[in-house]
């Protein structure tokens, strides 16, 4: 039987650290053949030393990219004959306590929010002859908000809102948008959390789950996303949090 992934492309933005590189081992591990960015040249080393270590390296490359520079977009998109999966995972930008400054505030939104829309425009076109697939990195904040946290609040809110407004416009292309919204996945992002025994326990106590998530718990959603038992997917926002959001 044919491998339905073994012809696929995928890029990932933010593919080399945390969620990101979950879903990048996880498709890759599946046959299809992945592009994954870091934001600065030591992330995209560290993990393409990771995947040789691992042995999983044959269907991934790597290389630098910043979601929030238009050409640099540009110019990562045009390499690709052929994309399938856009997985729109740059953009974890979290500077709580200076979100509430202007200048801050923007910044985070033009990565977190503006990244996903460049980069999925930039995209289309490939993605369309392909009738391929986006996934974007929304968060439970998607859903409320964090007053220590404006701007990423506002921007995964952003997150959300886009994705459905992609998934109407892209739909008579054959494009289908999704989106996940992770709870507390235990990253580079969030370790200072899990570090933090009290906070954690706080964190724990409201997750019926009653454990940190694992950025694998996000690839199983992503690869799912991606695959022919979604084809009638399209437009939804999906919570990967144990429960948070509902307790």
């Amino acid at each position: 039987m044919k491998n339905h992934w073994s012809e696929k492309v995928a890029l990932i933005t933010g593919g080399a650290s945390g969620i990101g590189r979950a879903i990048a081992r996880a498709l890759a591990a599946e046959g299809c053949r992945v592009v994954a960015t870091g934001l600065t040249l030591k992330e995209v080393e560290t993990f393409q030393a990771d995947c040789q270590a691992a042995n999983n390296n044959a269907r991934i490359t790597a290389q630098t990219l910043d979601v929030a520079d238009d050409r640099a977009v540009g110019e990562t998109v045009g390499q690709f004959d052929r994309l399938d999966i856009l997985i729109n995972c740059a953009g974890m930008i979290l500077r709580e306590g200076r979100e509430h400054d202007p200048a801050q505030f923007a910044r985070v939104v033009d990565v977190n929010l503006c990244g996903v829309m460049r980069t999925s425009a930039a995209c289309r076109t490939r993605l369309a002859e392909q009738q391929g697939c986006v996934v974007n990195i929304a968060s439970m904040l998607s859903f409320f908000g964090s007053g220590a946290a404006p701007a990423y609040s506002a921007s995964k809110g952003g997150v959300a809102q886009l994705t459905k407004s992609l998934a109407i416009a892209w739909a008579g292309q054959g494009v289908r948008v999704n989106a996940i919204a992770p709870g507390w996945i235990q990253t580079p992002l969030t370790q200072p959390l899990v570090d933090d025994a009290a906070a954690s326990r706080r964190l724990l106590d409201r997750t019926p789950l009653g454990r940190w998530g694992r950025p694998e718990d996000v690839s199983g959603a992503a690869l799912f996303l991606c695959s022919p038992a979604a084809e009638f997917v399209t437009g939804v926002i999906l919570p990967v949090d144990g429960g948070f959001s509902i307790a």
